[in-house]
């Protein structure tokens, strides 16, 4: 998310804005940009959702602005970016396991009160859109599809050459081993789970993940089902696109996610994408070409999908993901956010 937005306000920057970031973020720097922080205490989750609408509202009134964009759940903003999608959306899937606590209590008063007060909503795929619209009765004139740009050049086909092999020395996987990648945080949500249940039917594939979760419930799994051995676990990185150039197939079986970075990022570094119909990102995914897209939950189908993507020509399979990733620019990202930001009063 920081690396979206970062590219996202530096290409506003060059387009000639000024542009000023209030965040409760530490040390956020961007080129052009004014920082704002936010100074918000340690609190529970509940209770510092509802802190920084008082901060955010205090920012605003400090200054004076032509537009106030969002990206969180505050009430004082003329155009919110749901980058987080529908949390009502969310629970319906089956979210965090049909649990209602406070925090989601609190999440779902902000997000009514936020789409019915903010005049222009920005999600960020059609399947968001259509969701913000159905579960909260939104008119779709207010809501606009403005879709992430991504980082072409952090993220290309070159990094093959200059990582793979040394990417895959690092996590022990062979030079010839068919390499499958998950990437991202919140492992429930974005359905490890049935990425290591794959495991069991897609024959000599490793699994390597990156991200942040249970991950003691989920090498658990891996140990049920025998597949252990061969799932390498890394934490958080901040070098991914090392390891997109040492894999061949992105898997990212999610429940819900509502355009994960990892989509571009991966297709952008010429790597096939396999996800599921749960997720925004499954729009630029063209089947059997840059990847596919199966139901949310389906091992069975996810391992299909990889071995036909493996069936596949690599340079073609490279070359139509790296096209599907090229249209997605901060500055294309930039210029629709403008022909928005023109209809506020």
């Amino acid at each position: 998310m920081e690396r979206a937005t970062a590219g996202l306000l530096a290409a506003l920057v060059a387009r000639g804005h000024d542009v000023h970031l209030a965040s409760p973020g530490h040390g956020t720097q961007i080129a052009g940009v004014t920082v704002h922080p936010l100074r918000l205490p340690r609190l529970p989750a509940p209770a510092r959702a509802l802190w920084l609408t008082v901060v955010a509202r205090r920012a605003v009134a400090a200054g004076r602005w032509d537009v106030v964009q969002s990206h969180e759940r505050t009430l004082c903003q003329q155009v919110y970016r749901a980058g987080e999608g529908c949390h009502q959306a969310y629970l319906a899937s089956g979210g965090s396991r049909g649990r209602r606590g406070l925090r989601h209590r609190v999440v779902l008063a902000l997000e009514a009160r936020v789409f019915a007060r903010t005049p222009r909503i920005v999600a960020i795929a059609r399947r968001g859109k259509q969701e913000i619209e159905g579960f909260y009765g939104v008119s779709p004139e207010r809501v606009r599809v403005i879709y992430n740009g991504v980082d072409l050049e952090r993220f290309h086909p070159a990094n093959v050459t200059r990582h793979r092999a040394v990417a895959r020395q690092e996590a022990g996987v062979g030079a010839r081993e068919h390499v499958l990648l998950f990437v991202g945080s919140g492992f429930e949500r974005k359905g490890l789970g049935t990425a290591i249940e794959a495991l069991t039917q897609v024959g000599d594939a490793r699994l390597v993940v990156i991200g942040r979760g249970d991950e003691r419930r989920y090498r658990a799994l891996a140990e049920r089902l025998g597949v252990a051995s061969r799932v390498r676990w890394l934490g958080l990185r901040r070098d991914v696109e090392r390891w997109y150039a040492a894999a061949d197939v992105l898997v990212l079986p999610a429940r819900y996610e509502p355009f994960g970075n990892v989509h571009l990022e991966a297709l952008a570094s010429g790597l096939a994408v396999v996800t599921t119909t749960a997720a925004g990102g499954s729009e630029v995914i063209e089947e059997g070409k840059n990847g596919a897209v199966v139901a949310p939950g389906d091992p069975a189908a996810l391992s299909g999908a990889v071995a036909t993507l493996r069936g596949l020509d690599p340079a073609g399979r490279a070359e139509a993901a790296r096209a599907a990733a090229e249209p997605f620019t901060y500055a294309r990202q930039a210029v629709e956010f403008e022909a928005l930001y023109r209809e506020i009063p």
